[in-house]
């Protein structure tokens, strides 16, 4: 579905506008790994023939959210509803340093633009296959051109799958020479258990030492209601299993969601999935640095 430019009605829900002060301290310089910013639409229209249409999220309610729930530092992630990356410029220089970027580029990507972003803050560059609310996947060739745009400054790929869609992107995977972060715990069917085949590849792909794993979306991936009982422990296992590559984030505003989540409640969450403080560290201080370069 693509979506006309001056239609501005929001087609999605906006995320709830009273989040709950969570019981959890987070360390100093926690990271929400896994954010987008959206508009505001008179400043950063939205992309004619999108897939969606968001409700103004800018950066100042981001940043207010973030004070709000104990977080420092943070890593926007671009979203295909803006065509250009000025918003995500315009928040990296409003972060002052305490935030990074993930870019979606583009096969025909000037390396100049690509150096631009860079020295703003951006760290990674994001491949979808997740269709249909993204939008078809760019051909396997023109992924191939962005990796290739991104090496020279040791970006991340970050890759987005749903369902099977980790078990029949293996080999792509295992083909980039890059740091792979997988995107919500790769959005597996929960049903299929921590032996299925999906959750088992996902394991596998996280002990070949340059895969890492955000652990967001157990609010995407679950079929129940808070605090997700049945998905939470798919996450717990991915941070036990590999807690040096392991963040978390909160998704906010949750785009194309169909029961919103709490922020103050997903924080909380972070105690389960890492029970541990050490590895609370890690996932939310140590292993951000190292990933995103703070």
């Amino acid at each position: 579905m693509n979506i006309r430019a001056d239609d501005l009605t929001p087609t999605i829900a906006p995320p709830d506008p009273n989040p709950k002060k969570p019981r959890l301290a987070l360390p100093p310089l926690a990271c929400d790994s896994h954010f987008h910013v959206f508009g505001p639409h008179r400043l950063f229209p939205y992309a004619a023939g999108r897939t969606f249409t968001p409700a103004d999220a800018p950066k100042e309610d981001l940043f207010r959210l973030h004070a709000f729930l104990g977080f420092e530092r943070g890593v926007f992630v671009h979203s295909t509803c803006h065509d250009d990356h000025a918003v995500l410029l315009d928040m990296l220089a409003a972060g002052e340093g305490r935030y990074r970027g993930v870019a979606l580029l583009k096969p025909t990507t000037p390396e100049a633009e690509v150096e631009r972003l860079d020295d703003a803050g951006v760290r990674g560059a994001r491949l979808h296959f997740y269709f249909p609310h993204l939008g078809k996947p760019m051909p396997r060739e023109d992924m191939r051109r962005v990796i290739a745009l991104a090496a020279p400054y040791g970006w991340h790929i970050a890759i987005h799958v749903g369902g099977d869609g980790i078990l029949e992107q293996y080999e792509f995977i295992t083909s980039i020479d890059a740091a792979v972060v997988i995107d919500h715990i790769a959005r597996i069917n929960v049903a299929e258990g921590r032996n299925g085949k999906a959750f088992s590849v996902l394991r596998r792909l996280m002990d070949r030492g340059n895969v890492w794993v955000k652990l967001s979306g157990t609010d995407r991936i679950t079929k129940e209601a808070y605090p997700y009982a049945d998905a939470v422990p798919f996450a717990r296992a991915l941070a036990a299993h590999a807690p040096e590559r392991v963040v978390w984030g909160t998704d906010w505003p949750h785009p194309n969601h169909k029961a919103m989540p709490n922020d103050g409640e997903l924080v909380d969450l972070i105690a389960e999935i890492a029970p541990d403080a050490r590895t609370r560290q890690l996932m939310l201080v140590e292993n951000p640095a190292k990933l995103f370069g703070f």
